[in-house]
């Protein structure tokens, strides 16, 4: 295991602007988002839509990380994805949903999800995870991949590989007339194979016109997830494993999730629409 110290918060910069004519998700302003009441399954117009959004939000999050390196603060990745949306006509969705500060999510080491740009400062040997997502014609695309940060320990840089590939083996597991706990036996058995946690209270979701549909994609073999998989539905999948525990604590922050034991966790998701035969994903850059 790594031998770097805990992570701390840093300091927020102030609030990014986007240009008023870039069109805002319902939700900014508000200290919720209105629930979600339409259908999973979506129209080929929504979903080449989606396609869209997944493109740039894919791209962003690319170029954010042609970014990362020691002494690279995170605030700095936060900007670098945030200008590629607006400059894409793009709005940050995380920005100001639920009240939350920033362009994208970075999660370093032991944050498993969630944790908000700011002053903190990379360092080599680290791991850090980006969570963009962009909104363009009224519609969402969600993906996140964990990078490395200079020299990583093989501990940590198995654990980002096989992260991937779970992400990678659940893809190909979503068909039609399957039921979603499809996704969670596979992440499970594989992550099993090496004595990894797998997060289960933070989810892949559904997602379309909303952020979070209401459809709930777990992670691990529940008994629970019985929804029938079927051709158009739209939603992500983003595993998280982690090297001890899947037990978590909450940061003040009220954002910020970090395992309970402090060992580190990575994540990697993309936005799929299921097709006749399996799963495309639509977050490809």
């Amino acid at each position: 295991m790594s031998g770097q110290s805990l992570l701390v918060p840093g300091e927020l910069s102030p609030t990014r602007s986007v240009p008023g004519n870039i069109r805002r998700p319902e939700y900014v302003g508000k200290p919720a988002p209105t629930p979600y009441t339409g259908p999973e399954v979506q129209t080929p117009e929504t979903v080449e839509a989606m396609r869209v959004a997944g493109r740039i939000a894919a791209r962003a999050m690319e170029e954010a990380a042609k970014h990362i390196a020691p002494g690279v603060t995170t605030d700095e990745l936060d900007r670098v994805a945030h200008e590629y949306m607006c400059d894409h006509g793009a709005y940050p969705s995380t920005l100001g949903y639920r009240g939350y500060p920033k362009s994208l999510c970075s999660s370093v080491n032991e944050v498993i999800c969630h944790g908000i740009p700011d002053s903190t400062v990379l360092r080599d040997g680290d791991i850090v995870n980006l969570d963009v997502t962009a909104y363009i014609g009224g519609v969402h695309g969600d993906n996140n991949a964990t990078y490395l940060v200079g020299d990583v320990d093989e501990e940590s840089r198995l654990l980002v590989e096989r992260t991937r590939e779970s992400l990678a083996r659940a893809i190909k597991a979503v068909k039609p007339g399957r039921q979603i706990n499809i996704i969670g036996r596979v992440i499970e058995s594989y992550a099993k194979r090496f004595g990894y946690g797998v997060v289960r209270d933070f989810t892949g979701h559904g997602i379309n016109t909303s952020f979070h549909s209401g459809l709930i994609v777990p992670h691990y073999d529940s008994p629970h997830a019985t929804t029938v998989i079927q051709p158009g539905m739209t939603f992500t999948i983003e595993p998280m494993l982690t090297l001890g525990t899947h037990e978590y604590d909450m940061w003040d922050d009220g954002w910020t999730v970090v395992t309970k034991d402090r060992r580190r966790t990575a994540q990697f998701e993309h936005t799929l629409v299921v097709t006749d035969s399996g799963a495309d994903i639509l977050t490809l850059p």
